[in-house]
């Protein structure tokens, strides 16, 4: 009783993410489209994960529906952008939350893969204090935008094992204009800090990361210096202490036709020359993708399958 009252006057005036939206969550919906219960888009065991969370049977996936970053080129825009418009995903209590999270480690996944969770980071907390009571013992991913509050970071010390945010932006310009986000680095780069500082040092075994932070970054067309500056930065404050994920799989989708570098996609250049510029700078912990990935064959249908 006590965690629902702290989660219900937490969400009365929300201020879990960067946007301090302060929104009613308890009557309503906060910039991310989150209410006061954890709105969920389908549970599944997703082999496309990075090897090292997915292992042999697939990421244990939740997609929450809802986001608090507004990417033009999001692949999974209908859940993150217009799942209240479009009425997809279903409002879940904490209780059944819990019992998800078990049925995932039933089905035998390598991890339980939390994507887009940081709305719903107090609901995440109160299941997974119930799902441990039964027995729930699975590596736990925080896999998000990045876009973080490090004090909300602070909260899951205890409960994520392993976070994987995105890096997406250097450039303050490309953040405002493809994602409504000026401030995108300045804000997930501390973020990303106290990630490193809660779960250091980054620890495998039998070839799955089960403690630490894996990096992605998406290489956009016609930003592939933007791409260096970001792992510059990584290999600068990190060094070895993470694994990065260097991405290929950019699909012009949603809105992306508008902005004419992001009408294309992603060349073998560009790409090549960002992985050998982080290996070049010294990274070794480099997860690439060596065939192209990109194409809506790649998105899951957003079926709402396990979530009821």
């Amino acid at each position: 009783m006590l965690m629902e009252n702290k989660i219900r006057a937490e969400l009365a005036s929300c201020r879990l993410c960067p946007r301090n939206c302060g929104a009613d969550r308890l009557n309503g919906k906060g910039f991310c489209g989150g209410g006061e219960k954890a709105n969920i888009a389908l549970v599944s065991l997703h082999p496309w994960e990075e090897p090292v969370i997915a292992g042999d049977k697939g990421a244990g996936t939740v997609f929450f529906s809802g986001c608090n970053l507004r990417c033009v080129f999001c692949q999974n825009y209908e859940i993150s952008h217009e799942s209240n418009k479009l009425k997809i995903g279903s409002e879940v209590s904490d209780e059944r939350l819990a019992e998800i999270f078990l049925e995932q480690q039933a089905r035998g996944a390598a991890t339980l893969d939390l994507v887009t969770p940081t709305h719903y980071v107090l609901q995440i907390i109160h299941a997974l204090d119930m799902a441990k009571e039964k027995g729930f013992r699975l590596p736990v991913v925080y896999n998000s935008s990045g876009y973080e509050k490090a004090e909300t970071i602070e909260m899951l010390k205890g409960y994520v094992d392993v976070f994987l945010p995105d890096l997406k932006y250097y450039d303050s310009e490309a953040a405002k204009l493809y994602s409504g986000a000026e401030d995108y680095f300045s804000v997930a780069k501390i973020a990303i800090k106290k990630m490193v500082e809660i779960t250091k040092p980054l620890t495998m075994q039998n070839e799955l990361m089960i403690k630490g932070v894996l990096v992605r970054h998406l290489v956009l067309p016609g930003h592939r210096k933007d791409s260096m500056k970001l792992l510059e930065w990584l290999w600068q404050e990190f060094g070895e202490d993470i694994y990065i994920s260097l991405m290929n799989q950019y699909t012009p989708m949603y809105r992306a036709k508008e902005f004419p570098k992001l009408k294309r996609t992603l060349t073998t250049f560009e790409y090549q020359s960002v992985v050998d510029y982080a290996y070049d700078l010294g990274f070794r912990k480099c997860l690439i993708q060596s065939e192209k990935a990109s194409g809506e064959e790649f998105v899951p249908e957003w079926t709402g399958d396990n979530v009821l």
